[in-house]
């Protein structure tokens, strides 16, 4: 064990000072700075995200576990019968009024009214009348 345990320390050592001789040496703008990914950063790591991001981020957490669960029925479903097609009967309809709820109160409205967009394109492509 210890032969091994040998082994494997100079292995590290090895490859990490064949890394450090045969490696690059830069100093760019971004090399200093955290998460460097070869382009400087703009702004701060706390940027503010609007509420509305949270709440599609919930509701795309919801429907992911609806999919676990449907799909875990879906494989077991000659064992659970009628018993198991009613309980995800229940589950999908019960899922369906969450979305329409959320639906209704305005959580899936992104960006301007689509009425108002499509009153302007109205007016912009009317032909003027002479």
């Amino acid at each position: 064990m210890l032969v091994y345990g040998a082994i494997v320390l100079s292995l590290v050592g090895l490859i990490l000072g064949l890394s450090y001789v045969l490696g690059q040496r830069h100093k760019d703008r971004a090399t200093g700075e955290p998460y460097e990914g070869g382009i400087v950063s703009a702004g701060g790591a706390r940027m503010r995200f609007s509420s509305q991001f949270y709440l599609v981020a919930m509701l795309f957490v919801i429907f992911d576990v609806e999919v676990i669960f449907i799909l875990s029925w879906a494989i077991a479903f000659r064992e659970l019968g009628w018993y198991g097609y009613a309980g995800v009967a229940v589950f999908v309809l019960m899922l369906v009024v969450v979305l329409v709820y959320e639906w209704r109160n305005g959580a899936l409205d992104f960006g301007p009214n689509g009425n108002k967009i499509l009153a302007a394109y109205k007016r912009l492509t009317q032909k003027p009348t002479a």
